[in-house]
């Protein structure tokens, strides 16, 4: 399994008690989605290694205390602290204008008349609100992914056409290296 073939699904990120078990913070907004795994990759040296699943349930929030087949204290200390991954075959189709953000990475960015703002380079959900980043010939572009702004999803051309408040272009410009 490529990662390429894989989606982010959260990190371990340490061990609970004593019996070989971890929790696992999930990255999503929809953890309804993941509460019966039968495995999960991780990221071990770059690899993406399978493990497989005895037993789960919830901590809190977006987080699963996991055990392992076969867990050993060994086993647990190898992916304490690693990403998790599962493979993009097990997402539902999304339809309309609903996406995932692995997919629109590459999608252009249209205003309601059809000019371009710019091509989704990465997409940010490490803060409150969560944006694209966009490439405008060479100049960074900020768009934050707000679902009413978002008039139009077109898997097949690449592109989502946006209302974009009049001025927001200006003011998410971030000024490239050479520019300062």
């Amino acid at each position: 399994m490529k990662k390429d073939d894989c989606y982010f699904l959260g990190k371990v990120t340490r061990r609970h008690g004593l019996h070989g078990n971890v929790f696992l913070k999930l990255d999503t907004d929809q953890p309804e989605m993941y509460t019966k795994l039968s495995s999960i990759f991780v990221d071990i040296n770059g690899l993406l290694v399978p493990f497989f699943i005895a037993k789960q349930s919830w901590s809190k929030g977006e987080t699963l205390i996991v055990s392992f087949k076969n867990s050993t204290e060994a086993l647990v200390d190898q992916v304490v602290g690693k990403d998790v991954y599962l493979p993009l075959t097990g997402l539902p189709k999304l339809t309309g204008n609903k996406f995932y953000y692995h997919e629109v990475v590459g999608f252009e960015i249209r205003e309601e008349d059809g000019k371009s703002c710019g091509i989704i380079e990465t997409i940010n959900d490490q803060t409150g609100q969560h944006y694209f980043v966009l490439d405008l010939g060479g100049k960074q572009i900020v768009i934050p992914i707000i679902r009413d702004w978002i008039l139009e999803l077109n898997r097949e051309e690449k592109f989502i056409k946006m209302s974009l408040p009049e001025g927001l272009m200006d003011v998410f410009l971030i000024p490239s290296k050479k520019d300062e």
